[in-house]
Order: structure tokens, then C-alpha cells, then sequence
């Protein structure tokens, strides 16, 4: 069976079951195929391709590490629409698509134990607590590198769970991360940062620097119009812990992840 039509059936199924996936608090990404066998099913890809899901047609969703134009991606959403998740399929496609002398990964996160057994990814540099003084070394070791490293192949991903957390938490971060999210990716160093989408207005100054932003499930779209390019999203309609949407040209591309685990 192709990704595609496992895609579409884990929809259909979705949707039938809504209802008692509601009332039972259920996950609706347990329907879906595994990051390994979405892999499996799209053969080779490009070595300096980032995962990142699989749209409705069953093509991948990829970012180019070698091309800086789309900046940093912010990805935001309702509590619970799948940002960590999505986080995690990253870091797991990472360590199987990629040789570790080219891209790695480091996660800073306010619930570490979420993260727990990804530290063993050979990719991973670490897991680092958001209130930890080895977060802020960690964005202060990722400025210098992104400072000397021209002409270096390797890239490095920041993986940062909840922006508005860490810029209260950790208030001695904020210059070094805000060059990392102006200049990170032109350096090879690519911040993808979540924010709970009612927490935008708290880090109103921070959005500009996010060049993509992707959405996953808004419940009141209103909270989540500071951070909308074009009002016509259906953030509604995406199913949380499962779809999110990014804007491509002109129109919304639509896409799904696949478990992790």
C-alpha cells in the first residue's frame, strides 16, 4: 500500500472516529504509518534535505539546509496540536537520512523527560533544560560556531520548545538567539522554535525574524492572526497532533507526520 492511500485511510478513519477520539482523549498520530516506513516508502532523498512530513499527495515535504532563504521556521499552534511531535520526527529523520559529519541537532525544552532516550541519536548534542545555565551555552556555542564556520558543510539544528517560555526564562539568551534567528541559516544553523499561538502577543518583537512560519490546529483562528500571512488557512480544520500547513506561494500546503516511535 502506497504512503498516499495510508495517508487517506488514516483520514478517513480519523474523521469516522472523531467523536470517541474526543471523548477518550485519544492521539490521533497512533493511526498513522511510522517515520521508518514513510522513509522506506519514498527511496532515496536528497542528502541536504530536511523532513519535515508528507502532504496530502503523498510527496514529501523537505527544507534544503544548503538554501537560507526561508530563515527560521517558527511553528506554532494550540496546545496540543503536535509542535513537539513534529520536533521529534525532525530529530528521529535526522539521525536516519543523515551521515552525522552533516547535519546535527540539539533540543532545548522545558520538559526534558519528553526527550528522553533521543540524547542516544548519535546526531544529538544534547538535551537541554530551558532554566539550565547549558542552554545558554549551548545558543552561546551555536553563535560562535555560526561565526567561524564558512565554508563548513555541516549543518546544526536548534531545536527550541516554546519561545515565549525561554525568552522569560532565560532572559541572558536573548541577544545570541536573535542573531541565531537573523543570520543562523545563511551559517548553516537552523533555529526551528515552537510558540503556543495564544502566547504571540508576548513575543510580539521576536516574529519578524521568522521568515516560515507553519500551523498546526488554531481553535479561534482571531489568536492566531498576528502570525497569519493570509487569513485563509482553515487552521481549524487541521487535525491536531497530526497535520500542520505552511505557505507555498500563493496557496497553503497542507501536511501530515508520521510517528516518530
Amino acid at each position: 500500500m502506497s504512503i498516499s492511500n495510508q495517508f487517506a485511510i488514516a483520514m478517513q478513519a480519523l474523521e469516522e472516529l472523531a467523536p470517541e477520539l474526543d471523548a477518550a482523549q485519544a492521539k490521533p498520530i497512533k493511526m498513522l504509518p511510522s517515520l521508518q516506513e514513510v522513509l522506506n516508502g519514498l527511496g532515496s532523498l536528497p542528502r541536504q534535505a530536511l523532513f519535515l512530513g508528507i502532504a496530502t499527495d503523498g510527496l514529501p515535504v523537505l527544507l534544503s539546509l544548503r538554501d537560507p532563504s526561508p530563515g527560521s521556521l517558527l511553528l506554532t499552534g494550540d496546545t496540543g496540536c503536535g509542535k513537539t511531535a513534529l520536533l521529534k520526527v525532525v530529530a528521529c529523520a535526522i539521525g536516519r537520512m543523515h551521515d552525522v559529519r552533516e547535519v546535527r541537532f540539539g533540543v532545548i525544552t522545558n520538559h526534558p523527560d519528553e526527550w528522553k532516550g533521543y540524547g542516544r541519536i548519535p546526531h544529538c548534542v544534547g538535551i537541554f533544560p530551558m532554566g539550565n545555565n547549558n542552554a545558554a551555552d549551548f545558543v552561546s556555542s551555536l553563535t560562535k560556531w555560526a561565526h567561524s564556520n564558512r565554508g563548513k558543510q555541516q549543518s546544526i539544528l536548534l531545536l527550541l520548545d516554546d519561545l515565549e517560555a525561554i525568552t522569560h526564562i532565560n532572559p541572558e539568551i536573548q541577544p545570541n538567539l536573535r542573531w541565531l534567528l537573523l543570520r543562523g541559516p545563511v551559517r548553516r544553523v537552523w533555529p526551528i522554535i515552537t510558540l503556543n499561538t495564544e502566547m504571540s502577543a508576548n513575543v510580539s518583537p521576536w516574529l519578524e525574524a521568522f521568515r516560515t512560519r507553519i500551523f498546526g490546529h488554531v481553535d479561534q483562528t482571531k489568536a492566531a492572526e498576528a502570525l497569519l500571512p493570509l487569513p485563509d488557512a482553515g487552521l481549524d480544520s487541521l487535525a491536531p497532533g497530526m497535520q500542520f500547513c505552511l505557505r507555498e506561494g500563493t496557496t497553503w500546503l497542507r501536511f501530515w507526520i508520521p510517528k516518530s516511535e
